[in-house]
């Protein structure tokens, strides 16, 4: 072999291949769609059927070997907002200890929930898993502490304004991230709804039943979480109850870690009813929703078992997320994202100045602006808007760097 012959010359013919589409035989092809159909056909009747989706804001073709709710999932895996997830807190930020909670690993824990339920109830679980994987995208820096400031700090400025990251999460997939060069990454209806209906935060629910009348209207962004309508689809309503079933047990078991909670007896767990431990808790409302939702059209606990999780879940709020240490965290991670709100708004409302700025952060924000879709495309977006969307894509660590750079001196 000549020593002349470049890596090109060796492996034309395979680079020639890379990136073409016909890798697969149309015979192949018609294999899998067959086998696709049947799964559909073989699902609950209560189960969304791929067939059955109401498609995308913008219609694509249909000439992937996966179903569309498998490229969704892809989509979401791969986006930037999803990888940041790592880097954000769950309940307790900036842990000494590497094996708290992080937001990514509660996104997978639902996932598995989710998947778990959905699969004795003959659901669609790839659209499970797809809602499941995106449903926390949205949310900001130091987790609720961080939703709870961008919302105050908007409405400051326009009581009609406000901040929700299940709201968010769908604003970062239809308009921020971006997808072969295009902005948003074009969700089916199904998981774009389940994604903004995801709400884990109403501890009295027992009972979902898909609202099927729902439009695109209907996920708009203007309508506060009060307001809005329960998930589309039976698989949504099952990423909501998994939500809640993900956090309970797990924030107990982070909560002893880090010594928030001397045991899990400072939270009495109804432990004849629900159990104890983390797997325990799963354990007993994964196998409680699947009895009290087989053969039905909604997802459902029983009584007792809803019961227990709403007592376990005021529990936590009065032992683990309002203690004194929450609390102390809480308010230093106040303090850092009011500043940066403040300095970004004061920024956002002179860009031309804010390219200059002696802060660096000051200018990545400003470049950060006049990249953003609906700036580029002179859409009349509230500037403290773009503020909300800069922030709320922050990591924690990414924030307090921010933060240092432009406060400390």
């Amino acid at each position: 072999m000549s020593d002349n012959l470049s890596f090109q010359d060796l492996y034309a013919d395979s680079l020639a291949s890379i990136g073409k589409s016909d890798k697969i035989s149309e015979a192949t092809r018609a294999k899998i769609k067959i086998i696709q159909d049947q799964k559909d056909k073989l699902l609950s009747v209560n189960a969304t059927k791929c067939s059955d989706s109401r498609g995308r804001i913008t219609p694509e073709s249909d000439g992937d070997i996966r179903n569309c709710y498998e490229r969704d999932m892809g989509r979401i895996i791969y986006s930037q907002a999803f990888r940041r997830l790592k880097h954000k807190t769950q309940v307790f930020f900036n842990p000494a200890n590497d094996h708290i909670c992080s937001r990514l690993e509660h996104v997978i824990y639902v996932d598995y929930i989710a998947s778990t339920i959905g699969s004795a109830l003959n659901l669609n679980v790839d659209l499970i898993r797809a809602i499941a994987l995106g449903h926390d995208v949205g949310h900001t820096p130091f987790g609720h502490s961080g939703e709870r400031v961008l919302n105050k700090k908007l409405k400051e400025i326009d009581p009609k304004l406000y901040f929700e990251h299940e709201s968010n999460g769908l604003r970062v997939l239809n308009i921020l991230e971006k997808h072969n060069d295009r902005n948003g990454l074009n969700l089916t209806f199904e998981v774009r709804d389940g994604i903004i209906s995801h709400c884990g935060e109403y501890y009295s629910e027992r009972r979902l039943e898909p609202c099927k009348d729902k439009t695109e209207e209907d996920l708009s962004y203007l309508i506060p979480k009060k307001d809005r309508k329960g998930p589309a689809t039976m698989e949504g309503c099952v990423v909501r109850f998994a939500d809640k079933i993900a956090y309970v047990g797990r924030d107990i078991e982070d909560a002893l870690r880090t010594g928030v909670i001397a045991s899990e007896f400072d939270v009495p767990v109804v432990s004849d009813v629900i159990g104890s431990s983390n797997s325990e808790i799963i354990n007993f409302l994964v196998q409680d929703i699947i009895e009290n939702s087989m053969d039905k059209g909604c997802i459902m606990m029983s009584d007792h078992a809803g019961d227990a999780l709403e007592h376990t879940l005021k529990e936590n709020v009065a032992k683990i997320y309002t203690a004194g240490r929450v609390k102390t965290y809480e308010k230093y991670c106040d303090v850092m994202l009011e500043g940066l709100f403040d300095a970004f708004y004061e920024a956002v409302q002179n860009i031309e100045k804010a390219e200059d700025s002696k802060s660096s952060s000051i200018r990545k924000f400003a470049e950060f602006v006049k990249n953003h879709p609906e700036y580029k495309a002179g859409i009349d977006t509230p500037l403290p808007i773009y503020v909300s969307d800069y922030i709320a894509g922050m990591t924690d660590s990414f924030a307090v760097g921010c933060f240092n750079e432009m406060y400390k001196s």
